[in-house]
C-alpha cells in the first residue's frame, strides 16, 4: 500500500458520490466502476499483493459512500470479482489491464442496460398515458422518453423530491425531450392520482422479496396508486437487485444530515424539535405490478430468480465490503 496512495480523482468520486453531487443509482454504480479503473490505473507499485490490498482499499472508500444503494457494492464486487484470478499471477501490469477492462465492461454494461429498460417498458405505455414519476432515476425516464419517440403523446406528473429537489432534474430532462411535464410538489401526488393512468419509477436496491427500496415518498406514491387503481411499474438494472438479501441480510436505509432539511438558524432557535431526513423508503412488493429490466419484465416475487441467475458470485463478495450503516430496517 505505501507503494501507492489513492488517487485524488477515485477521492473525489467518493465524496461526490456520499454528497450527492452524483446521484442516481446508475450513476452511482458507472462512477464507482470508473474510480476503480482509475485507480488501477494510477497504481505505480510492483507487488501483486499490494495491488490487490489497494483496490481492496479504494473499493471499502466507495462502498462507504452510500449505505442503501446497492448498485454501488454490485458494481464494487463486479469489478473486483477477478481478485482471485489476479492473485495467481505475476504480471502487475496484466493484473491491471483485469481490473480496468472489468470496471470498463460493466459501465458499457450498465449504459446498455438502462437503454434497453426503456425500449422494454415503453411498450407497457399507450398513446395518450398519463404518468407519474418520482426523483431522478435514468431508467424511469429511459421507460418515458422511449414511448415518447415512439410516438406516443404522453404528460408526466414529475414530483419535485425534497429536500434535494431530484424532481426539478427530471423536469428539465423531460422538457428538453418536448414532453408534456408538470411539476408538483409531493404532498399533491394522491390529489393528482386521479388523473394518472400509470406510475414508473425507478429503485436503488430490489430485495430477494421483491421489496422496492427507493428514494423516500415512493412507498406513499405506491399507496396512492393502489387505493386510485393505478398500476405501478418499477424500472431497474439487474444490478439494483441485492444478493445480501438472500442470506437474511437488512437493507440499510440511509440518514442523512437535517440540515437538507432546516438551516442551522431553525435547530439552534428549536433545539427541542429532531429532524430526521432519511433517504429512501421500502414499497412492499404486494403494491408493485411489475419490475422492468433488461432482462425482461418481472412481478416483483421473481425477483429471487433474478438474484440465483446473476449474482452467485457476489454473494460472498458482497460481505468484504460491507459497512455498517445507519438505521436498519427490516424488509
Amino acid at each position: 500500500m505505501a507503494t501507492c496512495s489513492v488517487p485524488l480523482e477515485v477521492t473525489r468520486i467518493a465524496e461526490d458520490i456520499k454528497s450527492m453531487r452524483i446521484r442516481g443509482a446508475g450513476r452511482i454504480a458507472r462512477a464507482a466502476a470508473r474510480a476503480l479503473e482509475i485507480a488501477a490505473e494510477k497504481f505505480e507499485g510492483e507487488s501483486i499483493e499490494d495491488f490487490i490490498n489497494y483496490i481492496k482499499h479504494v473499493a471499502q472508500i466507495l462502498v462507504s459512500t452510500r449505505p442503501t444503494a446497492v448498485s454501488l457494492p454490485n458494481a464494487v464486487a463486479y469489478v473486483t470479482s477477478v481478485i482471485d484470478k489476479i492473485s495467481r499471477m505475476d504480471n502487475i501490469n496484466e493484473a491491471k489491464k483485469i481490473i480496468i477492462g472489468r470496471a470498463r465492461e460493466f459501465i458499457e454494461y450498465s449504459l446498455k442496460a438502462t437503454d434497453k429498460i426503456g425500449e422494454i417498458g415503453s411498450r407497457r405505455i399507450e398513446d395518450g398515458d398519463v404518468i407519474l414519476t418520482h426523483c431522478n432515476s435514468s431508467a424511469a425516464l429511459s421507460v418515458i422518453i422511449h414511448a415518447f419517440k415512439q410516438g406516443k403523446r404522453v404528460k408526466v406528473y414529475a414530483t419535485e423530491t425534497r429536500p434535494k429537489f431530484q424532481g426539478h432534474i427530471t423536469a428539465k430532462t423531460l422538457l428538453r425531450e418536448g414532453i408534456d411535464v408538470t411539476l408538483i410538489p409531493d404532498s399533491a401526488v394522491r390529489l393528482v392520482m386521479k388523473n394518472v393512468d400509470k406510475v414508473v419509477v425507478g429503485a436503488d436496491t430490489i430485495a430477494a422479496n421483491g421489496a422496492v427500496i427507493n428514494k423516500v415518498g415512493t412507498s406513499q406514491i405506491a399507496l396512492a396508486a393502489h387505493e386510485a387503481r393505478v398500476r405501478v411499474f418499477v424500472a431497474a438494472e439487474t444490478y439494483k437487485f441485492s444478493p445480501a438479501t438472500v442470506v437474511g441480510e437488512l437493507v440499510t436505509i440511509e440518514e442523512r444530515s437535517p440540515l437538507e432539511v432546516v438551516d442551522e438558524d431553525f435547530l439552534k432557535e428549536n433545539k427541542g424539535i429532531e429532524v430526521r431526513n432519511p433517504a429512501f423508503d421500502v414499497t412492499p412488493p404486494e403494491y408493485i405490478d411489475a419490475i422492468i429490466t433488461e432482462l425482461g419484465i418481472i412481478p416483483p416475487q421473481a425477483a429471487i430468480l433474478i438474484l440465483k441467475d446473476m449474482f452467485g458470485w457476489a454473494i460472498k463478495d458482497y460481505y468484504q465490503y460491507t459497512t455498517i450503516g445507519c438505521e436498519m430496517e427490516e424488509i
